[in-house]
């Protein structure tokens, strides 16, 4: 299986009215600090001189070779056509984040904290609406001019006014950005601003005020706009690869947050139009590195002679993280979809079991909750503080969201269980649909026709059970394939019935709630509230998490809102597995230990030269 399209920032602000989180309240009026966190807390001290999980004496030199395997902004996964990936026109390069700074920077062993890369300093006002970042005098763009203040004050404005949605809607309050003078800059956040804001603010990438003062920023385009991170653009060839540089001279090289890390001299990112021939890339040695996401391919497309051998390696991790809400997506705005029984019906039609143990060799599991693999999945019935939330929407929500959360239904392996499709097919009818011969018709009277849309041929074997269950209740359902930019396009503009997405929630879950399930976003294109949810309840469990002042009201307002949309039956739940699947050729060193929240990998391994000797890569 196919681990899908993630988003960087997927999420608008909080509703206004809000109550200010104690955890920034607590901070308020606090001297300037090296770092900050969603609820205050930070491992690292401001003498830190690197993060644990890097080897800090790593070499720099060689060349790293892979795929892109997740994306943000305007990036599509077989193709790019322009390096300015943080506007909605165009399919984006992979790797152009590595170009840009940002005001601070993720450890990768915390939930959420943040340290100082292009601010050496952060402190807040008393109402948490004013942060003052201090910027660094040595910062340097590519081209030797200092990155300012006023550099970062453009950036924040343009990407709210110009940059693509998922950007633009996530910081809409914020208020305003401004320098004071080259090393100053104050963000301002309208009142009612949600908790994590500050920290998607400060994770934004800082362009140029001057390189933009002759130049679009919404524009499309091939010239690799002026960066100050630790790579630049180097050769490329438009929808076949992309290479970057490392900056020798790069000015922060030394800083706690950068030791041990962009060790490679070369990242050099090669795409195909087919996954598999993308493998047949890795087994000839043009990709060194890999995750892999097909269960096929993992349980039997690696035994050859560089694997028996051992110059290629394959290794399984542990991933920490929330394993993401993978699955077939209902467009609701379409009317087919409007009636949760329909949604319900067709639910009941995919025989995860047989999939799992015939098409998956039985790798993964069922996916069931929206925060699947973290403790913010809801189990069993409602505790005392999910209900006190849950209460005012009694008769408004399903019963069930009271007891039990929802849990798709354990089928009996034969890809046709008779049970669940009789149960399909009486809650089709409850919907007010009819059968007409071999023709299921919707209550207004036309077929039920639904069309999975995708740019890829890679989950067609695992939808195509589906369909044929969809067929014996006389729904027509088909698989179409076209190109990613179409596919983009007509995903961007919600012109589908039903798509296969994964989206991540990450360990804190804040600014990405609203723009994936908050109504406001259900009409914004571009956005990933792909489904379209438009319920106030779930606007409110949004709001409660926005809000919560310690992680453990996060945890509850999140069972809370999975509990709701698991009701909403918004979607057909996929499946997947709390670990990573690498295979690399054995040419790299690595840090003796794993950051906790990600796999670490390449980012904190470098080029092994005497290794790369040993199995003809050097």
């Amino acid at each position: 299986m196919t681990d899908r399209r993630d988003v960087l920032l997927a999420g608008a602000a909080a509703l206004a009215g809000l109550a200010l989180p104690r955890a920034a309240r607590a901070q308020a009026g606090a001297a300037e600090r090296h770092g900050m966190s969603t609820f205050g807390d930070l491992n690292y001290g401001p003498d830190a001189r690197h993060f644990d999980y890097v080897n800090p004496a790593a070499p720099k030199g060689g060349v790293v070779s892979l795929q892109i395997s997740s994306t943000f902004g305007n990036q599509a996964f077989d193709t790019f056509n322009t390096l300015n990936v943080y506007v909605l026109k165009g399919d984006g390069a992979a790797g152009m984040n590595m170009t840009f700074d940002s005001l601070m920077s993720r450890a990768l062993d915390e939930p959420d904290a943040l340290y100082g890369l292009l601010a050496r300093s952060v402190a807040t006002s008393a109402d948490g609406l004013t942060q003052t970042f201090r910027l660094r005098p040595e910062a340097r763009f590519h081209d030797g001019s200092r990155v300012t203040a006023h550099d970062a004050a453009f950036s924040l404005t343009v990407l709210k006014e110009k940059g693509h949605p998922l950007i633009s809607q996530t910081i809409r309050m914020m208020a305003a950005a401004e320098a004071l003078d080259d090393a100053t800059l104050v963000v301002r956040y309208d009142k009612g601003r949600s908790r994590d804001l500050p920290l998607t603010v400060a994770q934004l990438p800082i362009f140029s005020k001057a390189y933009y003062a002759s130049r679009p920023f919404e524009e499309a385009t091939l010239e690799a706009p002026l960066g100050s991170g630790p790579y630049k653009a180097a050769r490329f060839e438009q929808g076949r690869f992309i290479e970057f540089a490392r900056v020798p001279d790069y000015w922060g090289r030394d800083l706690a947050v950068n030791v041990g890390q962009n060790n490679f001299d070369r990242v050099r990112f090669e795409y195909y139009r087919d996954r598999q021939v993308a493998l047949e890339g890795f087994k000839a040695g043009t990709i060194t590195f890999r995750e892999e996401f097909t269960s096929r391919d993992w349980a039997s497309a690696y035994d050859i002679p560089a694997v028996r051998e051992g110059r290629v390696k394959r290794e399984t991790i542990p991933d920490e993280t929330p394993s993401g809400a993978q699955g077939w997506y209902f467009n609701l705005r379409r009317d087919a979809f409007k009636d949760r029984r329909v949604r319900d019906a067709l639910g009941q039609l995919f025989d995860f079991e047989w999939t799992n143990a015939n098409i998956m060799f039985g790798a993964y599991r069922r996916t069931a909750s929206w925060f699947e693999n973290s403790p913010m999945k809801a189990e069993g019935p409602p505790s005392p503080e999910e209900l006190a939330l849950l209460a005012p929407f009694r008769g408004r929500v399903p019963d069930e969201v009271f007891g039990p959360p929802f849990t798709p239904p354990v089928t009996d392996g034969t890809g046709q269980d008779r049970n669940l499709l009789r149960r399909a097919d009486a809650l089709l009818r409850e919907a007010g649909c009819r059968r007409e011969g071999a023709t299921l018709r919707l209550p207004g009277g036309q077929a039920f026709e639904v069309e999975f849309l995708d740019f890829s041929g890679s989950l067609q074997p695992h939808t195509a059970s589906l369909i044929k269950n969809m067929k014996l209740l006389g729904i027509e359902a088909r698989y179409r394939i076209v190109d990613a930019a179409q596919y983009q396009r007509r995903v961007d503009a919600f012109d589908f019935d039903i798509i296969t997405r994964r989206t991540s929630m990450g360990v804190t879950p804040g600014e990405g709630l609203p723009l994936m399930f908050g109504s406001r976003a259900a009409a914004i294109q571009g956005s990933s509230n792909i489904a379209g949810i438009a319920d106030p309840a779930v606007d409110a469990m949004i709001a409660a998490a926005l809000a919560a002042d310690t992680r453990d009201e996060l945890t509850t307002a999140c069972r809370a809102l999975d509990r709701v949309l698991r009701a909403g039956r918004y979607w057909i739940p996929m499946w997947y597995k709390p670990e990573h699947w690498l295979a690399y050729w054995d040419m790299f060193g690595r840090p003796d230990t794993k950051p906790k929240y990600d796999r670490g990998a390449p980012g904190t391994w470098w080029y092994d030269e005497a290794k790369a000797k040993r199995i003809g890569k050097a």
